[in-house]
């Protein structure tokens, strides 16, 4: 089984290929640069270095979501056009359980990766490893980062704080949390591919029609657009 994984979620761009048990490339930039105009040559790139071509792909998997909406929004288009162009089964995995796997396989606490969502909120998760398998605690969700750290006080184990987004938000997690906070390493914030495909290896396609992405809340700019429609009628 050859999987091609895709994130596009935030400003990181990551592709890998595995095939069964082996990686067999990754490509991981973490630059404001347009991942439209990026993604397919770093697919392709990849794709030509490692020796497989189109046909010899058996999955996608993509990250879904939340993050950045137009992030979201390139990869899964993409994704879901490769899967339905080659007639392959498409997967969606959460971005956030992206950065709980790439960081916490060999931690005994739990982990919390987050992503910046302005306004002093964060999109955020709750997850732990178990016996190897990553299990969901908390769903993703929208929240305050000072309530979610109320929250997360109420738990006996420490908990690990992982994503390039960390440092808006680390003060104000101490302060609350103090020493239960445990926060990664600058080399874990990025989220990897390979372990994106990893999670998606093993489950069942979705349907490509109607696959969307999770953005857990519409876009400032539409959210506005409806409000203004329902003021109107």
């Amino acid at each position: 089984m050859r999987v091609l994984a895709i994130d596009t979620s935030n400003y990181v761009l990551g592709i890998a290929l595995i095939d069964e048990e082996k990686v067999i490339g990754e490509h991981i930039t973490n630059v404001k640069v347009n991942h439209s105009v990026r993604v397919m040559p770093a697919i392709e790139q990849l794709m030509k270095e490692c020796g497989v071509v189109p046909a010899d792909l058996t999955k996608i998997v993509v990250a879904k979501g939340p993050g950045s909406y137009t992030g979201v929004r390139i990869g899964v288009t993409i994704a879901k056009t490769l899967a339905w162009s080659l007639n392959i089964p498409l997967v969606g995995v959460s971005s956030l359980e992206i950065i709980a796997a790439s960081t916490a396989r060999y931690f005994s606490g739990v982990v919390s990766p987050l992503f910046d969502a302005r306004r002093g909120q964060v999109y955020t998760g709750l997850y732990k490893f178990n016996e190897g398998r990553l299990s969901t605690l908390e769903k993703d969700q929208l929240i305050l980062s000072k309530d979610w750290a109320t929250e997360l006080k109420k738990r006996s184990e420490t908990i690990l704080f992982a994503g390039n987004d960390l440092p808006l938000h680390r003060a104000g997690i101490e302060e609350i949390l103090g020493e239960k906070a445990i926060f990664a390493e600058i080399t874990e914030h990025n989220p990897r591919p390979a372990e994106l495909a990893l999670l998606g290896r093993d489950l069942p396609g979705e349907d490509v029609h109607s696959f969307v992405p999770n953005y857990i809340r519409l876009a400032e700019a539409e959210a506005k657009w409806l409000e203004a429609k329902k003021e109107k009628h």
